[in-house]
């Protein structure tokens, strides 16, 4: 069994074709200069349909976050135990994803992060986004 990939459609597809040119984009609202995540069709905070893309600092911290210890499908039992987090970027918006290479048990709200993007399955697919701490 593989890991599900994401399936993009005409609203998400910019945000996965800046993923596979190594961004992080985030809309960017042209009637009020509200960022946010993730894709939407209108302005979560006018209303407007005037978005547009900007490459986000790659940048946050940690806001909230779970620790992972039974996989939800055999795909992800080799990961285990992993960890998810809800991360706060520098431009406001949040955005869940894994946060790798840190240890569960150290974990804390307000620790930096920086984004990274996993490379595609071999069976296809985009790069995700995923989070590491900052040193």
């Amino acid at each position: 069994m593989t890991k599900p990939l994401p399936h993009p459609n005409a609203t998400t597809q910019p945000f996965w074709s800046g993923c596979q040119q190594g961004r992080f984009e985030l809309q960017r609202c042209e009637a009020c200069g509200h960022m946010q995540f993730p894709p939407r069709l209108a302005c979560t905070s006018c209303h407007s349909g005037a978005l547009g893309w900007v490459n986000a600092s790659g940048r946050g911290t940690v806001y909230s976050f779970t620790t992972v210890y039974r996989a939800p499908i055999e795909a992800f039992k080799p990961d285990l135990p992993y960890i998810i987090a809800m991360i706060e970027l520098e431009e406001g918006p949040r955005a869940m994803m894994n946060l790798r290479g840190a240890d569960p048990e150290r974990i804390a709200i307000g620790m930096e992060v920086e984004i990274f993007f996993e490379p595609p399955a071999a069976d296809g697919g985009y790069p995700l986004p995923q989070a590491r701490l900052r040193s």
